[in-house]
């Protein structure tokens, strides 16, 4: 139960899920760090953008398929009507198509079931930071479809200035590798991946893996 006395550190969190066995699932992860505090549950969009209203939480952990209103409908109407709140998305689904679709509605954050416990915590932290944060498998997807684009011509004028080794590192960073693995996979030293990471965010204004997304989604790189 929620303390009398709000620490204003506390991450407030509502979620939105339509299986009640996955709600208290989510909320027994959750509940296990003190920081975080779940001021309500729901079971469809509509009722997550009308709670969401009234309790401006400070994170929505939410499904996509849910009845009334899906994840999708209502992302948009709660980053819209309650802009201090984020919407990490948490589902089964994988495919581009929804990442897309939510990242260009304002989703902070999209986390597979699949995911280890300690994922959907640090999603949480960082969607509470306004950070973005991807599942290492989507991300890598996402990025392998970027430069895909870049192969094809799609974005050269912007994105022509990445080296072929850049490149390759991208793919490395986005799916999840530390430099110190980057550099024993390409076999180069860690302070050569250190070089490439600081090019690679100078050239493409980036400041981790999860932005890249962001940043292809806003320039029209990636069409949902």
């Amino acid at each position: 139960m929620p303390s009398a006395v709000q620490n204003p550190s506390t991450i407030r969190i509502l979620i939105a899920e339509d299986h009640a066995i996955v709600r208290e699932g989510i909320r027994m992860i959750l509940e296990e760090e003190p920081d975080f505090d779940v001021v309500g549950e729901v079971k469809d969009g509509r009722e997550a953008l009308d709670l969401a209203q009234q309790l401006a939480p400070d994170v929505i952990v939410m499904d996509i398929s849910m009845p009334c209103m899906t994840g999708i409908e209502a992302t948009p109407q709660i980053r819209q009507l309650c802009p201090n709140t984020r919407v990490l998305i948490f589902t089964m689904h994988e495919e581009e198509s929804y990442v897309f679709q939510l990242l260009r509605a304002g989703a902070s954050g999209y986390v597979l079931k699949r995911a280890a416990a300690q994922d959907l915590v640090e999603a949480v932290r960082a969607a509470a930071k306004g950070e973005a944060f991807l599942y290492p498998s989507v991300a890598r997807n996402v990025v392998k479809d970027y430069l895909t684009r870049l192969q094809s011509g799609e974005g050269r004028d912007r994105y022509d200035g990445l080296t072929g080794r850049e490149r390759e590192i991208l793919v490395l960073v986005a799916d999840g590798l530390t430099n110190t693995q980057i550099g024993e996979r390409l076999r180069i030293s860690v302070k050569t991946v250190q070089t490439h990471r600081a090019h690679i965010m100078e050239k493409l204004d980036l400041h981790d893996r999860s932005l890249l997304v962001r940043y292809a989604v806003r320039k029209g790189l990636i069409e949902a």
